[in-house]
């Protein structure tokens, strides 16, 4: 098979993942996907791509950081779409970051109230929105950087 047949050009996978064409080359640069070139230089990337680009989405979706998505598809194998339990084996590894994350989230809903409008950010109980505020012995109120 000729190599356009087998593999897509950046706007055919700009238009099947929705991404932006630059979305797909920052991604690229970030080794998160990879192409393949042309003669004439023009990349050529794998049906596979579709599949980690949509991992790549969800995973920002939730919050994760692309340094974990980054350790998660070196993990698979290159030039083929991964498996139902190539997914699963992510998903599993970042169940428990995401439960992590829901707890927090949820005590900041909770705990909102009690910091809205306050601004100092050195409330002893505020260990929401300032945790382990080392400042705070020397009391509320802004802090000059002169020191």
């Amino acid at each position: 098979m000729a190599l356009q047949k087998m593999h897509l050009t950046v706007g055919d996978v700009a238009r099947r993942s929705g991404l932006a064409v630059s979305a797909i080359h920052f991604y690229e640069r970030k080794g998160l996907i990879s192409a393949d070139r042309t003669g004439g230089n023009q990349r050529r990337y794998g049906r596979d791509v579709l599949r980690r680009l949509a991992l790549i989405r969800a995973a920002q979706e939730v919050g994760l950081p692309l340094s974990e998505v980054a350790g998660a598809l070196s993990a698979l194998p290159a030039g083929r779409t991964p498996t139902p339990e190539d997914w699963r084996r992510i998903a599993t590894g970042w169940a428990e970051k995401l439960d992590a994350r829901i707890r927090v989230l949820k005590r900041l809903r909770s705990d909102l109230d009690g910091c809205i409008g306050c601004g100092c950010l050195s409330m002893q109980r505020c260990q929401l929105v300032n945790p382990s505020d080392t400042l705070a012995k020397e009391g509320t109120g802004g802090v000059s950087l002169s020191r």
